[in-house]
C-alpha cells in the first residue's frame, strides 16, 4: 500500500504522538509499505534537537518524512504546528505521491495551523479515503493553558466541541483507541468513531535483564540513589501533565510529619523537559527529598530507565490512553494515576498500580506511602502490569490498523 500519514508532530519530539507514528511507520516499512509522512519543520529550533536532520528524508527504506513550515503551539518554542501557508505544498506532495489512503493524527490541531479540515479536500478529489486519528482530547486543555474564570472556560470549551466534531466527521472514519475517549467522541456527536487497540510498545525491549545495581550512577552519575525509592516522573513538563498538582500535593506532604520518613526514604528522577522545568525545579528544591533532572530521554533509553525505577507516577487527569502507563507495565513497575481520563482504560487500582482521587493530595499521599512501604506490593504489582501488555506489542497494534486501512480502501472502490 502506499500511506499518506499527516501528523502534528514527529521525532526529535517526544510525547505520544510522535512515539506512536515513529513506531507505526518503522512497522510499514519493514512490511514493504511506501509511506509519506508530513509533520511541522523543526529545523527553526535546531538548537533545542540538534539530531532534527536524522528525522527529514529517508527515515526508513520506503519512509520518506517531509517538514513544512511551522511555527510555535500554544506559545510553546519547543512544540511546533503547522503554518497556513505549507498547505500548497501539503497538496502538491500528496498529489505526486498519489496515496491509496490518507492518515490523519490530531487534525483538530493541524486546522488551526492550515485554517482548514487537512487533507479531506484532497482525498474527496482524488477518490480515496481519509480517516482520522484522535490521540489528544485539546479541549480539556484549556483550563491548563487559559488563566480565565471558569464560566468562560466552560463556554470556550462548548464552542470547541462543536468545531472539534465538525473536523472529525469531515473524514471517513474516527480512529480511538481507549474505550473513555470513544465514549467521549460519541457525547460530543462524533458519528464515525471507531474504538480498537492501535497502540503498543516494544515489549522485547524491556528485558528484566537491564536492571542492575548502580543504573543511576553508571549512567547519569547520580549517587546514593540505591538505597532510595525512586520515583520516576516520564514525560513533557508541561500545564496539562497534572504538574501543578503535583508539586501542590509534593509540598503538603512536606509540611506534615506523618511523611518525612517517607520522603527522605524517596528519591523524584523526572524525565522531559517542558515550559515548566524551572518551577518545578524550584518548587523540588525545596522538598526534603532529593530530586534529579534527566532532561529529554532518547526513546530507546527509556525502557532501561522504567526498569530500574522502583514507582512511575504522573498526575495526568486527560490522557486518552497514556503510553507511559503501558511501558511501565512492560518493565513491571508500579504506576501511580489520577483515576482519570483513558488512564481507567488500562489501570485498575490494585492491579498494576493504585489509582488517586483527581487533585485529591491527601488520597496521593496515602497511595504513595502504601507503594512506597511495600516492596512485595510492587513486585506483585509489576508481575500483573507484565501480564496486561502481553498483547499489546506495536507489530500487532500496527496489523490491526492496516486491515481498517484495507477496508477503507476497499470501500472505497465499491
Amino acid at each position: 500500500m502506499k500511506i499518506a500519514i499527516l501528523t502534528s508532530g514527529f521525532f526529535p519530539v517526544i510525547d505520544g504522538v510522535t512515539i506512536t507514528v515513529f513506531n507505526r511507520v518503522k512497522r510499514l516499512s519493514q512490511m514493504g509499505h511506501q509511506v509519506l509522512l508530513i509533520c511541522p519543520d523543526y529545523q527553526p529550533v535546531a538548537s533545542l534537537y540538534p539530531d532534527w536532520q536524522t528525522y527529514r528524508g529517508e527515515v526508513f527504506p520506503g519512509v520518506t518524512v517531509l517538514p513544512l513550515e511551522s511555527a510555535p503551539f500554544m506559545g510553546l518554542e519547543f512544540d511546533r504546528n503547522v503554518k497556513k501557508s505549507s498547505y500548497p505544498l501539503l497538496l502538491r506532495a500528496l498529489a505526486e505521491f498519489r496515496p491509496d489512503l490518507v492518515h490523519v493524527d490530531e487534525p483538530e490541531r493541524l486546522q488551526l495551523g492550515f485554517d482548514k479540515i487537512p487533507a479531506v479536500d484532497f482525498a474527496k478529489l482524488y477518490g480515496v479515503p481519509c480517516v482520522s486519528f484522535l490521540h489528544t482530547n485539546f479541549i480539556e486543555y484549556l483550563e491548563d493553558y487559559f488563566a480565565l474564570p471558569a464560566p468562560i472556560i466552560r463556554v470556550m470549551q462548548a464552542i470547541s466541541k462543536r468545531i472539534v466534531s465538525r473536523i472529525y466527521n469531515a473524514y471517513d472514519l474516527t480512529l480511538i483507541s481507549s474505550q473513555s475517549t470513544y465514549t467521549t467522541a460519541v457525547k460530543m456527536r462524533i458519528k464515525n468513531a471507531l474504538k480498537a487497540e492501535l497502540l503498543g510498545v516494544n515489549l522485547a525491549d524491556f528485558n528484566p535483564a537491564l536492571r542492575h545495581p548502580q543504573f543511576f550512577e553508571q549512567t547519569y552519575h547520580l549517587s546514593d540513589l540505591d538505597s532510595k525509592v525512586k520515583l520516576l516522573f516520564l514525560g513533557r513538563l508541561t500545564p496539562d501533565k497534572g504538574w501543578k498538582f503535583t508539586l501542590r500535593a509534593l509540598t503538603q506532604m512536606a509540611n506534615d510529619p506523618q511523611y518525612q520518613a517517607l520522603l527522605s526514604s524517596v528519591a523524584l528522577i523526572v524525565a522531559g523537559d517542558g515550559s515548566m522545568r524551572d518551577e518545578i525545579a524550584e518548587a523540588l528544591s525545596a522538598l526534603p527529598c532529593q530530586a534529579h533532572f534527566l532532561g529529554r530521554v532518547d526513546p530507546a533509553a527509556v525502557p532501561t530507565l522504567m526498569l530500574n525505577s522502583d514507582i512511575h507516577i504522573t498526575a495526568s487527569e486527560k490522557e486518552t490512553r497514556g503510553l507511559t502507563l503501558l511501558e511501565a507495565f512492560a518493565a513491571g513497575v508500579p504506576v501511580l494515576a489520577p483515576q482519570a481520563g483513558g488512564i481507567v482504560d488500562s489501570l485498575e487500582s490494585g492491579q498494576a498500580g493504585l489509582l488517586f482521587q483527581p487533585r485529591d493530595s491527601t488520597d496521593f499521599a496515602a497511595k504513595l506511602q502504601r507503594l512506597a512501604d511495600d516492596p512485595a506490593l510492587r513486585q506483585r504489582m509489576g508481575v500483573q502490569g507484565r501480564a496486561a501488555v502481553a498483547d499489546l506489542d506495536w507489530d500487532a497494534a500496527v496489523g490491526r490498523l492496516i486491515a481498517i486501512w484495507q477496508q477503507q480502501i476497499q470501500q472505497a472502490k465499491v
